[in-house]
């Protein structure tokens, strides 16, 4: 069996390595393009790296772009190496414009494709995330969920043939690399940190980081919390923060560590050792519930309502006072509910596409 995967920004890098893994142990062939959306070291390369990724056989090196042209030049470049490769299946991860385009692409060239965390909903429209992964949905042959909840809003929407509640490749990657960030990455002493002694903060959406009222909330309400928050800043992100103006970048240099972005182990390091996370980022909203580390989710709704039933993640939006507010909440007690699969949602994929 011949697998053609799609992947393009840093959440699918991860997403999709233990599902490589598995496609290998099988005794399958993948045929790995990368759309290029995330291009540079930092963003893309050291995760290939550190997960052992092998070198993708295609990089279409789309780089940054206005959604229309990005997704234009993805999906000829995805539809050209359909036509060589002729693979038995499509693979494409989660709900960027590199999913969407191999989603498109694989479609239109009646290739069965395979959509990875399907079923996902924020039922908000106006983000750019949401039609991408609506529409996937709607192009896919099997539909691999990671939760009930992802299999209940495709019932919803009439789908139903091809569902497959598997669990989240992410908590099959956590599982995987968790103990060997905590025996690799040397974060913390780099940083000067103690365990516990610190907050966790990233700001990645548009909706965050193209307003700039929420922007300076969120930078504000950062500074106003009394502990040391470090802030590793994707690179968009850092260019909004530099035209909000000097004010803005002098207050961020107090207990405000900005740095540059971090790979997947580092991160995974300072994910476990933080005493409370606050994010934008649907993925690491999951992996503050993996590790048991309450999460501030810097949005007003989540595609992961598990982690908020259960009493781990609360939405504050940009609500300068609600994050300082909740900021200072507690631990929950106990551990969180097991509600993301067994730790095999990469076999279970593999053997549904054999």
């Amino acid at each position: 069996m011949k697998v053609l995967t799609v992947v393009g920004a840093r959440p699918q890098f991860i997403k999709a390595a233990p599902v490589s893994k598995a496609l290998w142990e099988a005794g399958h062939h993948e045929y790995l393009v990368h759309t290029g959306q995330h291009y540079d070291y930092g963003m893309s390369q050291v995760f290939f790296d550190e997960l052992g990724i092998p070198e993708p056989d295609a990089n279409l090196a789309v780089g940054s772009g206005p959604h229309g042209w990005q997704t234009a030049r993805m999906l000829e470049g995805i539809e050209r190496r359909l036509l060589e490769e002729r693979p038995d299946w499509v693979l494409v991860y989660g709900d960027t414009n590199s999913t969407l385009a191999g989603a498109l692409a694989a479609c239109k060239l009646h290739v069965p494709l395979g959509h990875i965390e399907a079923g996902l909903r924020s039922f908000n429209r106006e983000m750019p995330e949401e039609h991408n992964r609506v529409l996937t949905d709607h192009c896919s042959d099997l539909l691999f969920c990671p939760t009930q909840t992802a299999v209940a809003n495709l019932s919803r929407e009439g789908i139903s043939v091809g569902v497959h509640l598997v669990g989240d490749t992410m908590y099959d990657a956590v599982l995987q690399f968790a103990e060997v960030a905590r025996r690799r990455s040397t974060i913390l002493e780099d940083l000067g940190l103690a365990p516990k002694g610190y907050l966790l903060a990233t700001v990645h959406r548009p909706l965050n980081t193209d307003n700039p009222v929420n922007l300076r909330s969120i930078l504000s309400a950062l500074e106003e919390i009394d502990e040391p928050v470090v802030f590793p800043v994707h690179p968009r992100t850092r260019q909004r923060i530099a035209e909000l103006g000097d004010d803005v970048r002098a207050s961020a240099r107090h207990h405000v560590r900005m740095i540059e972005p971090l790979g997947y182990l580092d991160m995974l390091s300072l994910e476990q050792q933080a005493r409370l996370i606050l994010t934008d980022s649907g993925g690491m909203q999951k992996e503050a519930y993996f590790f048991g580390i309450p999460c501030i989710t810097l949005r007003a709704e989540t595609e992961w309502v598990e982690t908020v039933d259960a009493g781990w993640n609360v939405l504050v939006g940009a609500n300068k006072d609600e994050i300082v507010r909740c900021a200072r909440v507690d631990t929950p007690p106990g551990s969180p509910p097991a509600a993301f699969g067994s730790g095999r949602a990469s076999q279970e994929i593999v053997h549904e596409l054999s």
